[in-house]
C-alpha cells in the first residue's frame, strides 16, 4: 500500500512561488524539477508519473523520484482515483478531496469543508478520522446511477 506524506502543504500562486518555496525548503530546482512544475502547472487535473515521463521523455523512475521529493517537501500530493495509476496535483491553496465514480471514472474535486459533516458521522460511529486527499470517495455519479439498474 501507499503511504502518503504528512508533510504541510505549501502555499503558492504560480510556478516562481513553487520554486521559491522548493528553494526556501533547502531543494535545488534541477532541470528534471523545473520541467515537472511545468508540466503540473500545465495539467488540467491530477496527473499519472508515467503520462508526465512520456511527455517530457524521461525516465520514469526519475519523474516519480523527482514527484516524490516534492511530495514530501508539500508542494505535491498524490491520490488515488479509482482503479487508475496513483495522479498528482499541486497543492497551491490547500487539501483537495475527490469523489469519484468507479463506473464511468469521473471525478471531482471537493473543497475539504463540504466533507465535513460526513467525516463527523464516521468519527461519531466508528471511532476514525477520515481524509479523502489521497484515496477517493467512492460513489455512482447521477448518470451512472440513474442508467443502473436497482
Amino acid at each position: 500500500m501507499t503511504i502518503a506524506p504528512h508533510a504541510p502543504g505549501l502555499v503558492f500562486d504560480g510556478i516562481d512561488d513553487a520554486v521559491e518555496a522548493l528553494r526556501r525548503r533547502g531543494l535545488r530546482l534541477s532541470m528534471t524539477r523545473q520541467l515537472l512544475l511545468e508540466a503540473l502547472f500545465e495539467a488540467p487535473g491530477p496527473v499519472s508519473a508515467e503520462s508526465i515521463a512520456l511527455r517530457l521523455a524521461h525516465v520514469p523512475a526519475s519523474v516519480y523520484r523527482n514527484l516524490e521529493t516534492l511530495e514530501r517537501h508539500g508542494l505535491v500530493r498524490h491520490v488515488h482515483l479509482g482503479h487508475g495509476p496513483g495522479l498528482y496535483t499541486l497543492v497551491g491553496h490547500g487539501e483537495q478531496e475527490y469523489i469519484c465514480c468507479p463506473d464511468c471514472g469521473s471525478a471531482r474535486t471537493v473543497r475539504p469543508e463540504l466533507l465535513d459533516p460526513v467525516r463527523n458521522h464516521i468519527r461519531s460511529r466508528f471511532g476514525y478520522e477520515v481524509r479523502f486527499t489521497h484515496f477517493a470517495l467512492m460513489g455512482l455519479c447521477a448518470q451512472c446511477a440513474t442508467a443502473s439498474p436497482a
